[in-house]
């Protein structure tokens, strides 16, 4: 299921769980190739676009995009940077 964050207020709830953050803009070609990528998985994703909400992406240390962070629990426990294939980003995330 991919989710869009709305309000920087909802972010703590939306880590709470187990999720697949992505932190990306709509100006990033990686980004756009991505998206269907996530679309195929069976992660929780989470979009986070870094030009309306640079906080969090100064927070996470979001460098380049896209970056990809899972958290359980609201913890952060993996990250992966740029462009992923479904194959990659399932054996970086399970």
């Amino acid at each position: 299921m991919i989710k869009h964050l709305e309000k920087i207020e909802d972010f703590d709830k939306e880590i709470s769980e187990d999720v697949i953050v992505d932190f990306y803009a709509d100006w990033c070609g990686p980004c756009k190739m991505l998206g269907p990528v996530l679309e195929e998985t069976n992660f929780n994703v989470l979009k986070v676009n870094v030009d309306d909400f640079q906080e969090l992406a100064i927070k996470y240390g979001v460098m380049s995009i896209p970056t990809l962070i899972r958290f359980k629990n609201g913890e952060e426990v993996k990250k992966v940077i740029g462009f992923r294939t479904k194959e990659e980003l399932e054996s970086d995330f399970n």
